[in-house]
Protein backbone atom coordinates (compact mmCIF):
# COMPACT_ATOMS: atom_id res chain seq x y z
CA UNK A 1 0.00 0.00 0.00
CA UNK A 2 3.04 2.45 -0.75
CA UNK A 3 0.73 4.65 -3.34
CA UNK A 4 -2.12 4.99 0.10
CA UNK A 5 0.94 6.70 2.03
CA UNK A 6 1.73 8.79 -1.23
CA UNK A 7 -1.43 9.88 -2.26
CA UNK A 8 -1.98 11.00 1.89
CA UNK A 9 1.38 13.02 1.98
CA UNK A 10 0.64 14.65 -1.50
CA UNK A 11 -2.49 15.83 0.53
CA UNK A 12 -0.95 17.18 3.07
CA UNK A 13 1.63 18.61 1.27
CA UNK A 14 -0.74 20.39 -0.64
CA UNK A 15 -2.99 21.57 1.91
CA UNK A 16 -0.56 23.11 4.07
CA UNK A 17 1.30 25.02 0.42
CA UNK A 18 -2.56 26.17 0.45
CA UNK A 19 -2.92 27.35 3.83
CA UNK A 20 0.68 29.54 3.83
CA UNK A 21 -0.40 31.13 0.23
CA UNK A 22 -3.65 32.39 1.88
CA UNK A 23 -1.46 33.47 5.14
CA UNK A 24 0.99 35.03 2.50
CA UNK A 25 -1.49 36.83 0.26
CA UNK A 26 -3.19 38.42 3.60
CA UNK A 27 -0.23 40.34 4.13
CA UNK A 28 0.43 41.36 0.22
CA UNK A 29 -1.31 44.51 0.22
CA UNK A 30 -0.76 46.26 4.22
CA UNK A 31 -0.06 49.76 4.13
CA UNK A 32 1.75 51.35 6.55
CA UNK A 33 -0.52 53.17 8.95
CA UNK A 34 0.73 56.82 8.64
CA UNK A 35 0.90 55.98 4.78
CA UNK A 36 4.87 55.49 4.56
CA UNK A 37 6.14 53.22 2.13
CA UNK A 38 5.46 53.03 -1.94
CA UNK A 39 3.04 49.88 -1.48
CA UNK A 40 3.95 46.54 -1.09
CA UNK A 41 7.37 45.26 -1.94
CA UNK A 42 8.26 42.42 -4.16
CA UNK A 43 10.94 40.85 -5.17
CA UNK A 44 10.55 39.83 -9.28
CA UNK A 45 10.19 42.29 -11.22
CA UNK A 46 6.73 43.46 -9.31
CA UNK A 47 4.72 40.54 -9.89
CA UNK A 48 5.17 39.59 -6.04
CA UNK A 49 6.80 36.30 -6.35
CA UNK A 50 10.00 35.27 -4.39
CA UNK A 51 12.86 33.87 -5.57
CA UNK A 52 13.43 31.80 -2.72
CA UNK A 53 13.00 28.21 -2.32
CA UNK A 54 11.33 27.12 0.46
CA UNK A 55 13.27 24.14 1.65
CA UNK A 56 17.39 23.30 1.84
CA UNK A 57 18.96 24.21 -1.63
CA UNK A 58 22.06 22.14 -1.37
CA UNK A 59 19.66 19.32 -0.67
CA UNK A 60 17.44 20.46 -3.57
CA UNK A 61 19.92 20.88 -6.07
CA UNK A 62 21.51 17.57 -5.05
CA UNK A 63 18.50 15.36 -5.27
CA UNK A 64 17.78 16.38 -8.46
CA UNK A 65 21.35 15.85 -9.75
CA UNK A 66 21.13 12.10 -7.72
CA UNK A 67 17.82 11.33 -9.68
CA UNK A 68 18.50 12.68 -13.27
CA UNK A 69 19.04 9.04 -14.62
CA UNK A 70 14.98 8.63 -13.76
CA UNK A 71 12.39 10.58 -16.00
CA UNK A 72 11.05 13.53 -13.39
CA UNK A 73 7.40 13.52 -13.24
CA UNK A 74 7.02 16.42 -10.40
CA UNK A 75 9.26 18.48 -8.21
CA UNK A 76 7.64 20.96 -5.68
CA UNK A 77 10.47 23.69 -4.76
CA UNK A 78 8.40 25.35 -1.74
CA UNK A 79 6.98 21.84 -0.29
CA UNK A 80 10.35 19.86 -0.94
CA UNK A 81 8.77 16.44 -3.18
CA UNK A 82 10.57 15.48 -5.87
CA UNK A 83 8.37 12.84 -7.39
CA UNK A 84 9.98 10.58 -10.48
CA UNK A 85 7.93 8.83 -13.00
CA UNK A 86 9.04 4.65 -13.68
CA UNK A 87 12.16 3.64 -14.28
CA UNK A 88 13.06 0.58 -16.70
CA UNK A 89 16.46 -0.06 -16.13
CA UNK A 90 17.88 -1.15 -20.06
CA UNK A 91 19.56 -4.57 -18.71
CA UNK A 92 16.20 -5.95 -16.84
CA UNK A 93 13.04 -4.69 -18.29
CA UNK A 94 11.10 -6.94 -16.54
CA UNK A 95 11.43 -4.50 -13.80
CA UNK A 96 10.55 -0.89 -12.83
CA UNK A 97 11.01 1.66 -10.01
CA UNK A 98 9.73 5.23 -9.06
CA UNK A 99 11.31 7.52 -6.30
CA UNK A 100 9.77 9.70 -4.05
CA UNK A 101 11.69 12.53 -2.10
CA UNK A 102 10.68 14.54 0.71
CA UNK A 103 13.18 16.97 1.69
CA UNK A 104 11.48 18.09 5.32
CA UNK A 105 13.83 20.70 6.45
CA UNK A 106 15.79 23.80 5.44
CA UNK A 107 19.16 22.54 6.96
CA UNK A 108 21.27 20.37 5.63
CA UNK A 109 20.95 17.02 7.93
CA UNK A 110 20.63 14.15 7.78
CA UNK A 111 17.00 13.88 9.13
CA UNK A 112 15.91 16.23 6.64
CA UNK A 113 15.13 14.29 4.14
CA UNK A 114 12.95 10.71 3.64
CA UNK A 115 12.98 8.48 0.49
CA UNK A 116 10.29 6.15 -0.82
CA UNK A 117 11.32 3.81 -3.96
CA UNK A 118 8.29 1.71 -5.02
CA UNK A 119 9.43 -1.24 -7.27
CA UNK A 120 6.71 -3.11 -9.93
CA UNK A 121 7.49 -6.67 -11.39
CA UNK A 122 6.15 -7.95 -15.28
CA UNK A 123 4.17 -10.80 -14.91
CA UNK A 124 3.85 -13.80 -17.76
CA UNK A 125 1.03 -11.94 -18.81
CA UNK A 126 2.70 -8.37 -19.11
CA UNK A 127 1.18 -6.96 -16.65
CA UNK A 128 3.17 -4.74 -14.04
CA UNK A 129 2.37 -6.43 -10.22
CA UNK A 130 3.91 -4.39 -7.36
CA UNK A 131 6.80 -5.91 -5.46
CA UNK A 132 8.68 -4.90 -1.95
CA UNK A 133 11.86 -2.82 -2.88
CA UNK A 134 14.75 -3.46 -0.13
CA UNK A 135 15.31 -0.96 2.21
CA UNK A 136 18.77 -0.67 1.60
CA UNK A 137 17.82 1.01 -1.55
CA UNK A 138 16.36 4.08 0.11
CA UNK A 139 19.21 4.20 2.17
CA UNK A 140 21.27 4.02 -0.78
CA UNK A 141 19.59 6.89 -2.34
CA UNK A 142 19.62 9.02 0.97
CA UNK A 143 23.48 8.78 1.23
CA UNK A 144 24.05 9.80 -2.46
CA UNK A 145 21.73 12.32 -2.25
CA UNK A 146 23.42 14.04 1.14
CA UNK A 147 26.83 13.44 0.19
CA UNK A 148 26.02 15.12 -2.90
CA UNK A 149 24.53 18.07 -1.24
CA UNK A 150 27.86 18.32 1.14
CA UNK A 151 29.74 18.11 -2.14
CA UNK A 152 27.80 21.13 -3.30
CA UNK A 153 28.39 22.83 0.13
CA UNK A 154 32.05 22.41 0.27
CA UNK A 155 32.62 23.70 -3.37
CA UNK A 156 30.05 26.73 -2.91
CA UNK A 157 32.03 27.50 0.44
CA UNK A 158 35.63 27.13 -1.42
CA UNK A 159 34.56 29.55 -4.38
Amino acid sequence: MPFVRGTWMRGVALSALAVALMGVAGCSHVMHPFGGGNGPKTTDAGNGTAAAIGVNGYLWRATLDTLSFMPLASADPYGGVVITDWYTNPEKPDERFKCTVYILDARLRADGLNVAVFKQNKDAAGNWIDAPSATQTETDIENAILTRARQLRLSNIKG
